[in-house]
């Protein structure tokens, strides 16, 4: 859609994971989540497409925290079974695609989308701290 007849939004809730144990047997995982919004001409159906940044890694398949003096490898997927790495459609990645269909008002309720985390069990290099990423959220509608 262009012009007046459709805008859309994106708002996020971070993954936190809260405190990381090198030594655990386990994964840590968490969940944050991408919600999108859009308003238009009523009826309107408005498919869309959501990839996620590297962050600070070099590709999709290691993305990296850092703090102080190191680093952190963890990922992003787009469900719960931690298969499918959330990205956009290169580097062995998936976008996620929906649609909002706006009601008689042109108005819909938002659409959540699911972020997983995990950062993979036994990474022993890790040093105390707290590690940070930013991710570049960026949204497509049609």
């Amino acid at each position: 859609c262009v012009g007046p007849l459709c805008s859309c939004a994106v708002s996020t809730t971070a993954v936190a994971f809260g405190t990381y144990n090198p030594l655990a047997a386990g994964s840590t995982d968490s969940t944050g989540s991408v919600r999108v919004s859009c308003g238009g001409v009523a009826g309107l159906l408005i498919p869309y497409r959501i990839d996620l940044g590297l962050g600070g890694g070099a590709s999709y398949g290691a993305r990296r925290m850092s703090a102080t003096g190191g680093t952190l490898g963890y990922n992003l997927y787009t469900d719960s079974t931690y298969a499918t790495i959330w990205g956009d459609g290169s580097g062995g990645s998936q976008y996620v695609t929906g649609g909002i269909l706006l009601d008689v008002a042109g108005l819909s309720p938002a659409q959540t989308h699911w972020v997983y985390g995990r950062i993979p069990a036994r990474q022993v290099s890790a040093v105390p701290g707290s590690y940070t990423d930013a991710i570049t959220v960026t949204l497509t509608y049609y």
